[in-house]
């Protein structure tokens, strides 16, 4: 098992951080038949492991959004893809790793991953 004590993304934790939606909720995905239950998007000016803005789901929000203001409250680290994914909510709002889970599972049930939350 990799250790993940000094992921690179672990210092965004409890950061608030800015997602500009380009799925909102909602919304397909372009090339797969998958419905959007969160906003997703990307971190701007913050590079991903595929080169690409960091990706980011927005939890804890009931509408579609263009963009958001957040908290990161976890990491999702991918060990089969290059591409982690950060996960944000409205500030105040507290999640177990379970709920966590379980609201990104439609699209992360189809990665081998591992959950980053503060501790």
């Amino acid at each position: 098992m990799p250790d993940f004590t000094a992921h690179p993304l672990k210092k965004y934790l409890g950061a608030t951080l800015r997602v500009v939606i380009d799925r909102p909720l909602g919304s397909r995905h372009p090339d797969w038949d998958l419905v959007y239950p969160c906003n997703y998007g990307d971190v701007p000016d913050l590079p991903g492991g595929d080169g690409e803005p960091q990706d980011a789901y927005v939890l804890g929000v009931s509408e579609p959004l263009r963009e958001f203001e957040g908290v990161c409250i976890a990491i999702v680290v991918r060990l089969d893809d290059d591409e982690d994914k950060l996960v944000l909510a409205p500030q105040g709002l507290s999640l177990t790793p379970d709920e966590i889970q379980t609201a990104i599972a439609f699209q992360e049930r189809f990665f081998h991953s591992r959950l980053i939350v503060q501790c």
